[in-house]
C-alpha cells in the first residue's frame, strides 16, 4: 500500500489513536451517507485528518454527497479509481477496513468531534513549536519575535482551521525518497550524510543512483526479455533552493569517482608519455627524411619516397591512448559531450548547479542542440561530422547525469523549444524535496568513518570492476522479476488512459517501467560488488526499485506542475488571478459556483473544462467546497458552491498575481 508522506509533529493522543477515529469517521459516512452534511459541518477542513489518504477519501465522499451521487464503498472506489488515487488510499479492500474500524454510525459526531479535536492540538503543537525554535535563535530580531509570536496566539485564539493555500506549482505532501530500498552501504551512507549536512535525504539517495549510474552505464545492460534491452546510465536531478549545500552533498556522493579517474590516469600516464614519446619520434623521422628530399633533389626519389611512406605508416601505427576520463568537466558543450562520448563513450556530467541545463537549452547557439543528450540516453548510435575523420559514428553511447539545480532552472528547460515535444523531459528522474532551511541543527554526528570507509571503497570498486571490462555484459532478470516487471507494466498501463494520473505526462510515464529495470540493475550490482553480479536480478530487488521509481513518479509529477507541463494548472493560475482581482463594487469574491468561473474567461467553454481547474484549487487548499442545504426532494441536485480562501481578498506578490 502507498503511504502519503506526513510533515506533521506527533502529539498527544498517540497517532494510532487519530488513526482509527478518523477510520471510524469515515466509516460512520459509508454505513450512514445521509450523515455526511453533518459531520461535515463538524470537521470543517478536510486537511483535519491526520494521514492524507483519510482527507483524499474524505473530500471525495463530500464532493459525491454534494453532488447529490450515492454514496457507498463500491462507487466511492470507483470515483477514487478514476482519479488515480484509489491505489494511493489503499485500495478498495482499505474502504472496507474502515467500515470494519466503525462500531456504529450513530457515534460518527463523537468520532468527527475527536479527529477535530486532534487537529486543533496538532495545530497549536506546531505553532508553539515554531515559536520555540524561534525564540531560541540568538540572532533573530527580539522584535521580529514577538510579532510572530502575537500573530501566531492571535490565530490560534481565532479557532480558524483554514490554512494557508498550498501555492500552485508546489505541492505540500511529496513522498521522502524510500532510502530502506537501498543497498545497505548505500543506505547508511546517504542517511549519514543527511544528518550531517542536515539536507534532505532524497539529494543524498539521488546523487548516489547518480554515482552507481556512473560505474554501470554503458557498461552493464539489463535484458527484461529477448529484444528488449535498457542500459543502467540515468539522467537524475534534484532541484533544491539555494543554500540548501548541495555542494557538500554532492563532494560526499561523487568523491569516490573523482578518486578512481585520478587513479586511472595516473596508472595510464607512463603509456601515454611512452607512446607519445614513440610517435614524436616518428613523426621526427618523417620531417628529417622530408627536409633531406628538399636539400638533396638528386637522390634517389623512388628510394626516399619508400622511406618516408615507411616512416609515415610506422607513424599512423603508434596510437596514443587517450586520457582516461570517467566524468565530464568545464563548460562543456553539445559538441565536446559528442566527442568525448566517440573517445570513451561511458561518460557522466556531474554538477552541483544547473550549468549543464543552460547548455542544453541553447547557451551556445540560437537553438537547443538535443540530439546528442537524447541518444546517450538510450544508446542509439550517435552520427556526427564533427568528430574525428576516423571515427563519425558512436556504437552505445552512455551518458549518465546527474545534477542539483534551482527549481527555476526546470522551468527554463521546461521552456526550450523542442524539450518537451522532442523527449528530453522525459527522459530524466525528477527529484522536488523541501528545504530544510529554518529547521537545521547547529551541531550534527560527523559521518561515521566505518560507514564512509564502506561506501567509498565499495563505490570504488565496483567501478574499477566495470571500467575494465573489454565489452558491455548484459545481465538477466530471473523468472520471478520478469513477471514482477510485467505486472508493472500492466499497472502503469492502465495509469496511461485518459482521466488516469499519468495520461498528462505520457511521454515520461512510457519510459518508466524502462527506468525501474535500470534502477533495478544499479541496485543489483551495488548488491553484489565483487561478487556475482552477472546473475540473474531478483524479482525483490525489481520491487524495490518499484519503489524508487513511485517516488520519483510523484516527484515528476510535481515538477510538470511546476513548469506548468499539466494544462489545469494554467488554467487554475488564471482562476486565481480572476478570484483575486476585486469585482465592480469593489468587494471580493467569498462563493463561487463552477458556472461563474466558465464564464470568467473566453478559454472555459463548459463546466467540464473548468472543473479540472477547480478541483487542482480546491487541493491546493484556495477552495473549499460547501455542502448544499438537503431539500428532501428529488429532481437535479443542486450546483457545488465554492468557498474562496480569504486570503485572496488580497492580492499576492509571486505567479498567480502575475
Amino acid at each position: 500500500m502507498t503511504e502519503y508522506a506526513t510533515n506533521v509533529i506527533p502529539f498527544s493522543p498517540e497517532p494510532a489513536d487519530v488513526m482509527t477515529a478518523e477510520q471510524a469517521v469515515i466509516g460512520s459516512a459509508l454505513l450512514d451517507p445521509a450523515g455526511v452534511p453533518a459531520l461535515a459541518e463538524l470537521l470543517g477542513d478536510p486537511g483535519v485528518f491526520y494521514r492524507p489518504a483519510h482527507e483524499t477519501i474524505w473530500r471525495t465522499i463530500t464532493r459525491m454527497s454534494a453532488s447529490g451521487r450515492p454514496v457507498d464503498p463500491l462507487l466511492l472506489a470507483d470515483v477514487l479509481r478514476a482519479s488515480g488515487e484509489l491505489l494511493k488510499v489503499g485500495g478498495p479492500g482499505y474502504l472496507h477496513t474502515c467500515i470494519e474500524a466503525t462500531p456504529t454510525a450513530a457515534n460518527g459526531d463523537y468520532y468527527a468531534e475527536l479527529v477535530r479535536s486532534a487537529a486543533e492540538r496538532r495545530r497549536i503543537n506546531t505553532a508553539t513549536s515554531r515559536l520555540a525554535h524561534l525564540a531560541g535563535d540568538q540572532h533573530a530580531d527580539l522584535a521580529d519575535v514577538r510579532t510572530m509570536a502575537l500573530a501566531a496566539l492571535t490565530d490560534l485564539a481565532s479557532g480558524d482551521t483554514w490554512p494557508d493555500p498550498v501555492p500552485l506549482g508546489s505541492h505540500g505532501a511529496l513522498p521522502t525518497f524510500p532510502v530502506a530500498a537501498l543497498p545497505n552501504w548505500v543506505r547508511a551512507y546517504v542517511e549519514a550524510v543527511a544528518e550531517f549536512t542536515q539536507t534532505p535525504p532524497d539529494m543524498a539517495a539521488t546523487m548516489a543512483l547518480a554515482a552507481l549510474a556512473t560505474a554501470a552505464g554503458g557498461r552493464v545492460n539489463v535484458e527484461i526479455r529477448p529484444g528488449w534491452r535498457e542500459q543502467t546510465n540515468l539522467y537524475m536531478v534534484c532541484a533544491m533552493p539555494p543554500a540548501s549545500r548541495k555542494s557538500d552533498v554532492f563532494a560526499f556522493m561523487t568523491a569516490p569517482i573523482y578518486r578512481v579517474e585520478d587513479e586511472m590516469r595516473a596508472k595510464a600516464k607512463p603509456q601515454i608519455i611512452e607512446a607519445e614519446t614513440a610517435k614524436e619520434t616518428a613523426e621526427a623521422e618523417i620531417e628529417a627524411l622530408m627536409a633531406k628530399a628538399r636539400k638533396n633533389p638528386d637522390l634517389d626519389r623512388a628510394h626516399l619516397i619508400a622511406e618516408i611512406t615507411g616512416a609515415r605508416m610506422v607513424a599512423e601505427q603508434i596510437e596514443v591512448p587517450p586520457t582516461p576520463r570517467l566524468t565530464l568537466s568545464g563548460d562543456i558543450t553539445p559538441e565536446t559531450v559528442t566527442h568525448h562520448l566517440a573517445v570513451h563513450r561511458c561518460l557522466a556530467a556531474l554538477s552541483p548547479e544547473g550549468d549543464l541545463f543552460d547548455i542544453i537549452s541553447g547557451r551556445y547557439s540560437s537553438k537547443p542542440n538535443l540530439g546528442v543528450f537524447l541518444q546517450a540516453h538510450k544508446g542509439e548510435r550517435l552520427q556526427t561530422d564533427r568528430i574525428t575523420r576516423e571515427q563519425p559514428t558512436v556504437d552505445k553511447p552512455a551518458l549518465t547525469i546527474g545534477v542539483t539545480p534551482q527549481p527555476a532552472v526546470l522551468q527554463e528547460l521546461g521552456a526550450a523549444p523542442g524539450a518537451r515535444d522532442r523527449g528530453l523531459l522525459a527522459r530524466f528522474l525528477y527529484s522536488l524535496p523541501p528545504s530544510n532551511l529554518g529547521y537545521r541543527k547547529t551541531r550534527t554526528t560527523p559521518v561515521p568513518v566505518a560507514v564512509a570507509a564502506a561506501y567509498d571503497g565499495r563505490l570504488a570498486d565496483l567501478l574499477r570492476d566495470l571500467v575494465a571490462l573489454d565489452e558491455p555484459v548484459t545481465v538477466l532478470l530471473s523468472e520471478a522479476a520478469d513477471l514482477a516487471v510485467e505486472k508493472l507494466q500492466a499497472k502503469v498501463e492502465l495509469q496511461l488512459r485518459p482521466d488516469e494520473p499519468l495520461a498528462h505526462i505520457k511521454d515520461w510515464a512510457g519510459k518508466l517501467v524502462g527506468h525501474t529495470v535500470r534502477i533495478a540493475g544499479l541496485l543489483h550490482l551495488a548488491e553484489h560488488v565483487g561478487g556475482d553480479w552477472r546473475d540473474p536480478i531478483a524479482a525483490k530487488t525489481v520491487e524495490r526499485a518499484a519503489q524508487i521509481a513511485e517516488y520519483y513518479t510523484a516527484h515528476t509529477l510535481a515538477v510538470f506542475d511546476l513548469i506548468a507541463a499539466d494544462p489545469a494548472t494554467e488554467d487554475a493560475h488564471a482562476l486565481l488571478q480572476w478570484l483575486q482581482r476585486p469585482k465592480q463594487d469593489g468587494t471580493h469574491r467569498a462563493h463561487i459556483k463552477a458556472h461563474d468561473a466558465v464564464a470568467s474567461s473566453r478559454r472555459f467553454k463548459k463546466v467540464a473544462d473548468v472543473e479540472p481547474a477547480l478541483n487542482l484549487l480546491e487541493q491546493h487548499g484556495y477552495l473549499r467546497t460547501d455542502q448544499p442545504a438537503a431539500t428532501g426532494q428529488r429532481g437535479r441536485p443542486q450546483a457545488l458552491t465554492y468557498r474562496v480562501h480569504p486570503s485572496l481578498s488580497t492580492p499576492v506578490d509571486g505567479p498567480e498575481a502575475r
